[in-house]
């Protein structure tokens, strides 16, 4: 597993990580103090508040293309 600290700020980034994390058939969580959503789920990661601090947790170790793309969103 591969946990990384995650901003959202607008709709277009939820939509730009929900979009990139269906494209990987591994499991992808979002994490906000005790809430956990799956982050391919648009209605999930809009449920979360976008300025409180978020973790990305990816359950896979093969992530580094994930990574690359999520690069635009990562703290």
């Amino acid at each position: 597993m591969k946990a990384v600290d995650i901003a959202l700020q607008c709709a277009d980034q939820v939509n730009s990580l929900v979009n990139i994390t269906n494209g990987y058939p591994y499991t992808i969580l979002l994490r906000q103090g005790r809430y956990s959503v799956d982050a391919k789920s648009v209605l999930g990661v809009c449920s979360l508040q976008p300025a409180m601090p978020m973790t990305l947790e990816i359950y896979s170790d093969e992530c580094g293309r994930l990574m690359e793309e999520l690069e635009p969103l990562l703290l």
